[in-house]
């Protein structure tokens, strides 16, 4: 790859990466949501029995306390219930409220229409393309070391 192309590369990268996540943050904004929380309410709501912080950090390829981080934020908004785990005094299960189930729909539509807005003008192979080449990107990116801190 040439200079020019490595340039063009990582403009278009830092760009869509930028405006998604902005996008992202401005619908989340009018759920009462920031970017993140989505996603751990979403996985509580494919569980109706609920989950343990380290099950929903196992779902999400994250650390626990990245998940503590995100709970605390999201506890006083009244989205979920910590419960006791019978026979572990230091585990609970996060268990959605009405409040948090009501959300989750809202989410999965605000997904859908962040999906279509940009893959607006591509037809279905290009979208299974546009995947696939992104899954690409990602496996490539995960070879380079996580910063640490």
């Amino acid at each position: 790859m040439d200079f020019a192309e490595v340039i063009a590369t990582n403009k278009a990268l830092v760009k869509v990466a930028k405006l998604y996540r902005g996008a992202q943050a401005t619908l989340l904004a009018e759920l009462g949501l920031h970017p993140g929380q989505d996603v751990v309410l979403w996985h509580l709501g494919q569980a109706p029995a609920g989950l343990l912080v380290n099950e929903i950090a196992d779902r999400l390829g994250v650390e626990p306390p990245t998940v503590t981080r995100t709970l605390a934020r999201l506890e006083s908004g009244g989205w979920f219930t910590r419960e006791p785990v019978p026979g572990d005094r230091r585990a609970v299960r996060i268990q959605l409220t009405e409040k948090g189930r009501a959300v989750v729909p809202q989410v999965e539509a605000l997904w859908q229409k962040l999906a279509d807005t940009a893959t607006a003008g591509l037809d279905p192979d290009e979208r299974g393309q546009l995947v696939s080449l992104l899954d690409r990107v990602r496996t490539n990116l995960a070879t380079v070391p996580a910063e640490q801190g």
